[in-house]
């Protein structure tokens, strides 16, 4: 596997400029955990979301994700781990709570996003940083 392409040859990955610094305290304050996904809903009334529940060890959370249009079946990622964004104020998408946020890879660079995963099964609620 080439790690310098992705899935559309066709059109070129848009680069970001890289972002201001921040401080090693602003960075900490980010509360980024594995969660594993145990279930996918579909939101009937949306284009674009759906509902994850996800597993964090000690509790469970529903996590809104805008992913219909980027996979044919976004059923395929229940079970998986994931990374995500925990202390996010909740927010409410398409009459639904939304209680975090998934980290994903690429949305911003205009290709097709991948979730962001560990590399080896860890216990649900690792945090990161």
């Amino acid at each position: 596997m080439n790690i310098n392409s992705h899935e559309s040859e066709s059109e070129p990955m848009k680069f970001l400029p890289t972002k201001p610094d921040i401080t090693l305290d602003h960075f900490q304050q980010l509360d980024i955990r594995v969660g594993t996904i145990t279930r996918v809903e579909d939101i009937v009334d949306s284009r674009k979301l759906v509902k994850l529940t996800v597993n964090f060890g000690d509790h469970s959370r529903s996590i809104m994700v805008g992913m219909k249009q980027e996979r044919d079946d976004p059923t395929e990622i229940d079970g998986l781990q994931a990374l995500f964004v925990l202390n996010l104020p909740e927010k409410r998408m398409a009459g639904h709570l939304s209680q975090g946020m998934l980290l994903d890879l690429g949305y911003g660079n205009a290709i097709n996003p991948c979730l962001a995963v560990p590399e080896r099964p860890v216990p649900a609620g690792t945090s990161a940083g």
